[in-house]
């Protein structure tokens, strides 16, 4: 299902080249493509170029660029103008399709983009079972602890907190079942397709789909009173703001940011003061070139080590 979802937004000759590949989709993570450049995927945490003939690679054509834009927007880019203000579209299963070119400037800000020059699929996955080695560690008396996951891009840290927000909502061996509130800014945790969950999120979880996290963390707490708040990629300072509410209403919250580690994010001003403060209580740092999802560490909130794995995940 997810490599059909994939392949039918992409044009008619790279869908053949790819297919010849015998690819392994659910290790696929990003498939790049730049106007008269190499058609390159990000495949098993390296870079594969995909060759039209032996020892020759494809050349992407300006046909392939509109071709994949008219299958991702269903031929009405202007539909999607909000999305292509923020630089991506996600499609149905949670796969975002980020986009460069001229922007369209209105009043000094971003409106829209036009004559699109690359595109980059970040393939999103579902691992069921995935978080499985975390829960020891970042639950106390069958409840959640503040959790932070942090790394660079790509590493699987959606993919995890997906799982975990899938555990506490259907509860297991080591935190009863939880109601959830998920807001997924850019559709990438549910996976949403027309209002509907592709993704497994658990008995107990409501998910605002599509809205700016600040503001559908407060609208989740007002209208569904969720014990738990989960959010992807948080980094602003209305975000952080948003999160000190949500904690002084009594909500654990679970969410995920880029770092390499938590100095890192300590020297950044909006997101040090609340880890100065010790507002989160469990840090999962993922890390590792070639091994997507691989536990760095697991730290609680004065920074001691509790868990480490080299494990893929």
């Amino acid at each position: 299902m997810q490599e059909e979802r994939i392949l039918k937004v992409l044009p008619g000759a790279v869908r053949r080249l790819i297919g010849k590949e015998n690819l392994k989709f659910s290790q696929l993570q990003e498939i790049r493509l730049r106007t008269g450049q190499p058609l390159i995927l990000q495949y098993q945490g390296e870079e594969k170029m995909v060759e039209r003939a032996r020892g020759t690679p494809y050349i992407v054509t300006p046909e392939d660029i509109r071709e994949t834009m008219d299958y991702v927007s269903g031929y009405s880019l202007y539909a999607y103008e909000e999305e292509m203000r923020q630089g991506f579209i996600t499609i149905e299963g949670g796969h975002r399709v980020g986009m460069t070119g001229q922007t369209i400037l209105e009043e000094r800000r971003v409106k829209n983009l036009k004559y699109i020059s690359s595109i980059n699929i970040r393939v999103s996955h579902e691992i069921v079972g995935c978080a499985d080695e975390v829960f020891p560690y970042i639950t106390y008396n069958r409840m959640l602890a503040h959790t932070l996951i942090l790394s660079p891009p790509g590493r699987g840290k959606t993919t995890l907190l997906r799982d975990i927000v899938r555990q506490v909502s259907n509860g297991n061996a080591w935190v009863k079942g939880m109601t959830v509130g998920v807001v997924d800014e850019r559709s990438e945790i549910g996976g949403s397709y027309l209002g509907a969950a592709q993704n497994h999120l658990g008995i107990r979880t409501d998910i605002l789909d599509g809205c700016p996290k600040a503001e559908g963390m407060i609208m989740l707490i007002r209208s569904m009173g969720p014990q738990i708040i989960a959010v992807d990629e948080i980094g602003t300072a209305e975000d952080v703001h948003a999160i000190e509410y949500a904690m002084h209403c009594g909500c654990k919250l679970i969410a995920t940011i880029h770092g390499t580690s938590v100095e890192e994010l300590k020297r950044k001003p909006s997101i040090g003061q609340m880890l100065e403060e010790k507002r989160f209580e469990r840090y999962i740092v993922l890390g590792g070139q070639r091994r997507m999802g691989r536990i760095e560490g697991i730290y609680d909130e004065s920074g001691k080590l509790l868990f480490r794995s080299g494990e893929e995940r």
